[in-house]
């Protein structure tokens, strides 16, 4: 089975069917053993009432003892024998479905790292869960099929040529009879596939919905939004209802053939085996084995049927597994150089300029055109951005990622100890950090400090918290250039202004650039760039701005007003 560290290899995306054939082939040896033992397992349940037409037709028939406890014998050897292959069966295709599991898991693990900032902008978080809870399961479990489903037609064959020896007719109507069932279930399986395809997406609607209400319960209680989002999950859940009785109808379906036919079968078999026993075409011995031969091919039978079923589910998890993968990260490629110096950024779509060394803010009406530029100067957007003259995008990401931090305001926090949530870093650096951050209060209010394990993204922190451990975490990476949307946002007048001061003496000589209205940052900043409708309208410090642009000067008072506002409200 794999190991956790083992690499899972190259999956195959070219389609549903062909990432099912990767996971067999990476496990070939284990599959074929699971084959084989399903073969001899289900061979040997065919080939008991072989056994029992033998002791019936010499033992029990001519009243010879020994005949009968001879073959009597080897029915009880052949049945520990069955036992032991069952129990070796089960045990090997368990492995491959463990396998398979962990080895889908771990891809879709390496493939969400290698996409990084990109994986929120192409899939949902609800996609991603969807595939890790429900469509690995379904993976895996179609995997158990190998075995069973080799057996099975092996079982199937050696029935039909045992039944020849009794009966031609019999033997027809078993090889005719098992390609008739195909024919019935076949279409539901496809229908399957139609609903099952619907009912994942819908689940992963709901799931993402689920961890968007979770995540901001709290602010949606305050600006009153908490019935509009009930609203709209009562929606999704009763959506995915009807679609989970579309599926149940059709999955109802075929487990009801899968126990119907087969008995409906052996009904038939049987008796057409009793007319001819009546007409003495057959001996008794014979008609018992064929009842048993007809009992044992019930396995076959039912594994076609579950198997397929099985195998529908799979195909269809891997296929959404498949199209995740085919989601491209952000090329690596480049080969220019980056300036070995610190240099100037220059965005051309903006006619931003970030000087080296400057603390600079963006500042404009609308916080996403700000955002946008921080996003274009990080290249987590396709631009035409300069970097000391080269390219940005001409230049390796690894060697962009080494020197240039985007501070995503809403950055994932892993469940964890605060030291380690922040990066694992100890003494000195850390606590400069956390200064830097005005966040000494946050580790104070902590029952252990440092060492308080902090829940899944921060929902143990309030708000203001979390930014500053969000800002923090950023100071202690210590990158040339640091890009932060918004970081001060949820922040008390009096700790914004602190946090402004200490930012930028902790960042003293290094590439800094924030966006944001407050004049508590503004007016510590060395250059600040005035958006309107994301292009620069005028440049300056802080005071000559207010001096000269009247439109910059509405915006602070603005901003101004707000934070007299919220403070008298506090």
């Amino acid at each position: 089975m794999i190991d956790a560290y083992e690499d899972p290899g190259t999956p195959d995306e070219r389609g549903g069917l062909g990432y099912l054939w990767w996971l067999v082939r990476r496990q070939w040896r284990r599959c074929a053993a699971g084959a084989l033992l399903a073969s001899a397992w289900m061979v040997l349940l065919a080939a008991t009432p072989y056994l029992m037409s033998r002791a019936v037709d010499e033992g029990l028939t001519t009243g010879d003892l020994g005949a009968l406890a001879g073959w009597t014998g080897a029915l009880v050897a052949a049945g520990a024998v069955n036992a032991w292959l069952g129990l070796m069966r089960h045990r090997t295709m368990t492995r491959a479905r463990l396998d398979a599991n962990f080895r889908t898991v771990k891809v879709v693990l390496d493939h969400a790292v290698r996409l990084g900032a990109v994986l929120p902008r192409r899939a949902g978080a609800g996609e991603v869960v969807t595939i890790g809870v429900g469509d690995v399961q379904a993976i895996s479990t179609a995997l158990t099929v190998v075995g069973p489903g080799v057996g099975a037609v092996v079982a199937y064959t050696t029935v039909a040529g045992l039944m020849l020896s009794v009966s031609v007719r019999l033997a027809v109507v078993v090889l005719l009879g098992v390609p008739a069932l195909a024919v019935v279930v076949g279409p539901l399986m496809g229908r399957l596939q139609g609903r099952e395809a619907e009912y994942r997406e819908l689940q992963g609607v709901l799931t993402e919905r689920i961890g968007d209400l979770a995540g901001g319960l709290r602010v949606l209680g305050g600006l009153g939004g908490k019935g509009l989002v009930a609203d709209a999950f009562r929606r999704d859940s009763g959506r995915l209802r009807e679609q989970g009785y579309r599926v149940g109808a059709v999955t109802s379906w075929i487990q009801a053939l899968g126990v119907g036919l087969p008995m409906l079968f052996l009904a038939v078999v049987t008796w057409l085996a009793a007319r001819l026993a009546a007409e003495g075409r057959i001996s008794v011995g014979e008609l018992v084995s064929v009842y048993g031969y007809v009992i044992a091919l019930n396995w076959p039978v039912a594994f076609f049927i579950e198997g397929g079923h099985q195998c529908s589910r799979g195909l269809v998890a891997a296929r959404r597994v498949v199209a995740f993968l085919r989601i491209a990260p952000e090329d690596p490629a480049g080969a220019l150089e980056p300036p070995a110096e610190p240099s100037a950024l220059y965005d051309p779509e903006s006619g931003v300029r970030v000087l080296p060394g400057r603390l600079t803010v963006l500042a404009g009406a609308r916080p996403a055109d700000a955002a946008a530029v921080l996003d274009r100067l990080g290249r987590y957007a396709p631009s035409d951005v300069t970097w000391g003259g080269v390219r940005l995008d001409a230049v390796p990401l690894p060697r962009v990622r080494e020197r240039i931090l985007v501070a995503d305001p809403e950055a994932d926090l892993f469940a964890g100890p605060l030291r380690e949530v922040l990066g694992g870093a100890d003494g000195a650096p850390l606590g400069q950090a956390v200064r830097a951050a005005a966040a000494e209060d946050v580790v104070r209010g902590l029952p252990d400090g440092l060492d308080t394990p902090v829940t899944a993204q921060g929902r143990s922190l309030s708000g203001g918290q979390r930014q500053r451990v969000r800002l923090a975490r950023a100071v202690l990476a210590g990158p040339e250039v640091l890009l932060a949307a918004e970081p001060t946002s949820a922040l008390d007048a009096h700790t914004e202004a602190l946090v402004a001061d200490r930012l930028r003496a902790a960042r003293a000589g290094r590439t800094t650039v924030l966006t944001g209205t407050s004049p508590l940052v503004l007016d510590r900043a060395d250059v600040v760039h005035h958006l309107v409708d994301g292009k620069v309208a005028a440049t300056g410090t802080h005071r000559e701005l207010l001096g000269a642009e009247p439109g910059y000067r509405a915006l602070v008072a603005r901003d101004a007003d707000t934070d007299v506002r919220e403070g008298a409200a506090r």
